[in-house]
């Protein structure tokens, strides 16, 4: 073997290894830009969740401070309770109101009833006197045809008076001359007294039957003016007669108080509305609290978000719906599936690229940038973890991009 053999090998495979080592590293990169550009990762996120600043809906001392800070609260729990009592005897107070108004409306029923009742029985004497006028009209009537009758009567004996007088007259001369007798004459003398008196009488039924229709058309107008009084008074019962309306409509507003005061009486003890954990709690009981002002702040436990930044060109390969890893700074180690809800389609634009946007022309920085950073836009993935993991707002997370698997192998 000549000696300069074991040199020349060497040679040869320092200059593969040497060719190997960069081919691989850039293979390896390329796989790696390849990977990281499909399935999209980023440091550059937070967890995020609902929160709510707890704030009372009514004024008072706080009597009950059932939570702690930092504390967690299962949904329905006390969190704080106002002193109720103004609360309570402003609730009766409304309710007292009530009552009374209620006994008004029974007692001006009651007054209507008998006004009503007032104005029934001036119905009734407008009936009656009504009744009272055509009954003398009837009589006025009546006497007036008595009147009629008794003068005919009256006529009817004057002409048999003047038949008699004539007969007497007549048959008197004839007495002398003894053509009729004595007793004849008699009689015809008797005929003409009796026939005076039959027309005498005549002559005051007349006069009586007068004085009726006088006294009758009298009662006539009595009973008119009385009608004409039963009227009036009909009229004045039925103004007189009030109405409930004005008591019945101040209902409402009485109904609308008591449950005013009895949404501000529940209202002073403040339950979670969800299960949450308690936060920046800076009161305690004893404190005066406002109504509107936050005593503390509520997160909700039930939904966890991690807010990832992605840069623009990776958002082609992002969409609602993908799976995706998330780690969270304070367990590394634990590997939690995320779903995407939404990637962002709007930021603020930068400054010193766009310049000042106002109402007139934009202001352009004249500035030289030699280096363009992509634009990072925020995509929202929820996390698919129990309510009692342990996380914390703001707290940093890291997001990988996971290709989408078959359902049941997730």
């Amino acid at each position: 073997m000549p000696e300069n053999y074991i040199p020349v090998r060497r040679q040869h495979a320092g200059k593969i290894v040497s060719v190997a080592i960069p081919a691989a590293a850039l293979i390896t990169g390329l796989l790696v830009i390849a990977q990281t550009t499909r399935y999209p990762r980023t440091d550059d996120a937070e967890l995020v969740a609902n929160f709510i600043g707890m704030a009372p809906q009514v004024d008072g001392p706080i009597v009950t401070l059932a939570v702690q800070d930092n504390a967690f609260i299962k949904q329905g729990g006390l969190l704080f309770e106002i002193d109720p009592r103004p609360y309570e005897y402003e609730l009766q107070r409304m309710q007292s109101d009530q009552s009374t108004l209620e006994g008004q409306i029974v007692d001006e029923a009651r007054r209507i009833a008998s006004q009503q009742s007032a104005v029934g029985a001036a119905q009734a004497n407008t009936v009656s006197a009504a009744a009272n006028v055509d009954r003398a009209a009837a009589a006025v009537n009546e006497a007036e045809a008595g009147v009629v009758s008794a003068k005919a009567e009256m006529d009817r004996a004057r002409v048999e008076l003047l038949y008699t007088s004539n007969n007497y007259h007549r048959i008197e001369p004839l007495l002398a001359l003894q053509f009729v007798t004595v007793d004849q004459v008699d009689q015809a003398r008797t005929s003409v007294t009796a026939r005076q008196q039959v027309v005498d009488q005549a002559r005051s039924q007349v006069v009586l039957a007068e004085a009726r229709v006088l006294s009758a058309r009298a009662q006539l107008e009595q009973a008119k003016a009385a009608m004409q009084q039963s009227h009036a008074q009909l009229d004045q019962s039925q103004h007189s007669v009030l109405t409930l309306e004005p008591l019945t409509a101040e209902r409402e507003g009485k109904a609308a108080n008591i449950r005013t005061a009895q949404y501000n009486l529940n209202n002073c003890r403040v339950y979670a509305p969800f299960d949450a954990r308690v936060t920046n709690l800076t009161i305690s009981q004893g404190a005066y609290a406002h109504t509107g002002q936050q005593v503390f702040t509520l997160i909700d436990t039930r939904v966890w978000w991690v807010v990832a930044n992605f840069r623009e060109t990776q958002l082609r390969h992002i969409r609602p719906g993908m799976h995706a890893d998330v780690y969270v700074a304070s367990h590394p180690n634990a590997r939690y599936d995320g779903i995407v809800d939404s990637v962002g389609f709007g930021v603020q634009p930068d400054s010193t690229l766009v310049g000042r946007l106002s109402s007139g022309l934009p202001d352009v920085q004249r500035s030289l940038n030699w280096v363009h950073l992509a634009t990072r836009y925020p995509v929202r993935v929820r996390i698919q973890a129990p309510e009692t993991e342990p996380f914390r707002l703001s707290e940093s997370a890291v997001v990988i991009m996971r290709p989408d698997r078959p359902e049941g192998r997730r």
